[in-house]
């Protein structure tokens, strides 16, 4: 049975250099950095058994939020970046996030899954998303997925495209592109 719930709002304030999950939870941010294409955080993850930190780049022209999961020993995933299909607006110095259910999982040079389509479904069913949002998820989702696809499942190959270069803490670019 899947999850029914109206979409999830993650809130980013870089005055007070705060990452607030959709429940409520305010994690403090060790780096925050804006780009003219973007948002990057880089946080631990405490109370988390499966990860234990994570870096995100808010991408809110291509709709999306990747992130890169430093699972924990024995939680590891066949997964190199977790793609959120997300709507990202701005208030100021704080920006916000909102999940449209899908989800790309990137296994760098190797392929993608697509997930949580029957989360886009039931949301839509019960009136969570109209039609235009739930159509605007979909399309994000088939762009990042073709653009991918064209580009050998390579992120950093893929984003270039659109002059959009991200680094990450732990991984030199070099490997990434």
């Amino acid at each position: 049975m899947t999850d029914v719930h109206p979409p999830k709002l993650e809130i980013f304030d870089l005055d007070r250099r705060t990452n607030t999950d959709p429940k409520g939870i305010s994690r403090e941010v060790e780096e925050f950095r804006v780009e003219p294409f973007g948002l990057y955080l880089a946080r631990p993850a405490p109370g988390r058994a499966q990860f234990h930190y994570l870096e995100s780049w808010l991408l809110p022209e291509l709709g999306l939020r990747i992130t890169d999961f430093w699972f924990s020993p024995g939680h590891e995933r066949d997964q190199d970046f977790y793609l959120d299909v997300v709507e990202v607006a701005r208030e100021g110095s704080r920006w916000f996030a909102t999940d449209l259910y899908l989800d790309i999982v990137l296994r760098e040079g190797r392929g993608l899954e697509v997930l949580d389509t029957d989360e886009l479904l039931a949301a839509a069913r019960h009136g969570h998303v109209d039609d235009q949002r739930a159509t605007t998820a979909l399309e994000r989702t088939y762009a990042a997925v073709d653009g991918l696809a064209r580009h050998g499942h390579r992120l950093g190959a893929w984003l270039s495209t659109m002059d959009i270069t991200v680094s990450w803490r732990r991984h030199p670019r070099s490997d990434r592109d």
